[in-house]
């Protein structure tokens, strides 16, 4: 019965797929690396371009003072290789080996300490415990949400048109904040995060601006409209729509983000997915095996509506093949 279940749903999903869509644009995934690193792989005739995330502090090292050396180092390389340079703007990590937001922010009270832990949940034979994995910044604080859009308008007065794509991460994240502390509210930081993508598309008039809506906080399958909202802008501000990952079929994507891409295909300005590293242990149940470069490029191109996937640099059909 559950073989038949699973079967059904499957079936009900590929009904809502379109004719076969334009095959998406190949991008590498290269994290924070250099451009220059990979230039073997960006080398490739598949491949249109590479994205990288580059931290608000290693833009903004000092408060007024900017340091866009690395990305005009990148930029230069793509450009000496005919390919695109996309840009992921990074307000957040989840890893505490990295610090990823200016110091000016943690110094100065109006800012509350400008960031907040996010945490994991491991099962324990004691219960669940909470550990700390990463940092975010406190969008929702109105000052420190200022500095990061005069970030993303310096950014734009210098590279709007030279770069060929601009996201500012993704929408989840694990603080976990209970309801006024530290001026958290769900409201507040959905709030937060539009006004951000609102003015990235104001300030960048050339260069694609995309908002990667995976999750939101305080919200399940749409229960606070905060998905649909955002979509519906998106749609009618021409912003691009996308997210980290790309899991054909997973529950969770389907009743968040998906189903989204789904209804809106066609509609936005363009859709940007990543296949990143964790992404390659996803599991194909009709295989067994970890899902292929087809399966991750035919859910992406027919049911999300994908013109572009980022691949992490290690996928395996980017690898040479073995020597003999």
């Amino acid at each position: 019965m559950r073989l038949l279940t699973s079967t059904w749903c499957v079936l009900a999903l590929l009904t809502a797929f379109p004719a076969r869509a334009a095959e998406p644009a190949n991008f590498l995934f290269l994290d924070a690396d250099d451009m220059s690193e990979h230039g073997d792989l960006l080398a490739r005739s598949d491949i249109a371009g590479g994205q990288i995330i580059y931290a608000w502090r290693l833009l903004e090292p000092r408060k007024d003072h900017y340091d866009f050396s690395k990305l005009e180092r990148d930029l230069a390389v793509a450009r000496s290789l005919h390919k695109k340079l996309w840009v992921s703007i990074d307000d957040r990590n989840f890893s505490l080996k990295w610090k990823n937001l200016p110091d000016y922010l943690s110094a100065d009270p109006k800012y509350q300490g400008g960031i907040v832990f996010q945490y994991s949940y491991p099962g324990t034979k004691a219960g669940t415990i909470k550990i700390p994995n990463g940092t975010v910044a406190m969008q929702w604080n109105a000052a420190v949400r200022a500095r990061y859009q005069k970030l993303l308008r310096t950014l734009a007065a210098r590279f709007d048109g030279a770069i060929y794509g601009i996201d500012l991460g993704e929408t989840a994240m694990d603080a976990n904040l209970p309801q006024g502390e530290k001026g958290f509210t769900c409201d507040g930081y959905f709030d937060a995060e539009m006004d951000n993508i609102k003015v990235a598309r104001a300030a960048f008039h050339k260069t694609a601006v995309t908002m990667f809506a995976n999750f939101w906080p305080c919200e399940w399958n749409d229960s606070r409209h905060y998905m649909s909202r955002a979509f519906a802008y998106a749609a009618a501000h021409d912003i691009g729509m996308g997210g980290p990952d790309i899991y054909p079929f997973n529950r969770a994507q389907l009743k968040n983000s998906y189903r989204f891409l789904n209804e809106y295909r066609g509609k936005l300005k363009l859709v940007a997915m990543s296949v990143q590293e964790p992404d390659l242990d996803f599991i194909d149940p009709e295989t067994g095996k970890p899902f292929t470069k087809d399966s991750f490029t035919g859910f992406a191109r027919d049911y999300l509506g994908a013109n572009i996937i980022f691949w992490a640099y290690i996928s395996p059909w980017l690898q040479p093949p073995p020597q003999r």
